[in-house]
């Protein structure tokens, strides 16, 4: 059976979903967004990231293209990870959802926010 990252029968959004599902991946895609960043860099911004699962998730970010890694010959060693032209895509492609989350979590706040008021 084909994963559903390779299947060509999956519905688009799905294949789309499998490449950033997890609990840091969008996160990491946002920091990406400004720049390159160290893997220090990005731990010290994401809290509760450990470095294992930082360097599994960008390991699978690389794997699936989204990310580039850059290793420089410098002692001691300098290591920085970047956004493809494809992590690029991916993330302008989210922008839209990322404003409807919010629009989400707006009116979800809306009805407590009111009750709070009331009382």
């Amino acid at each position: 059976m084909a994963h559903r990252r390779q299947d060509p029968d999956v519905c688009g959004v799905t294949a789309a979903i499998a490449v950033i599902e997890g609990k840091w991946k969008t996160t990491l895609l946002w920091l990406l967004e400004s720049g390159p960043h160290r893997p220090a860099e990005l731990r010290r911004r994401v809290p509760g990231l450990t470095e294992k699962v930082l360097t599994q998730a960008l390991r699978e970010m690389e794997a699936d293209g989204l990310v580039d890694r850059r290793v420089y010959d410098v002692l001691p060693l300098k290591t920085e990870y970047s956004l493809t032209a494809f992590g690029r895509d991916l993330a302008e492609a989210l922008s839209p959802l990322s404003d409807w989350g919010h629009r989400r979590l707006d009116r979800l706040a809306g009805p407590k926010s009111a009750t709070r008021a009331a009382s």
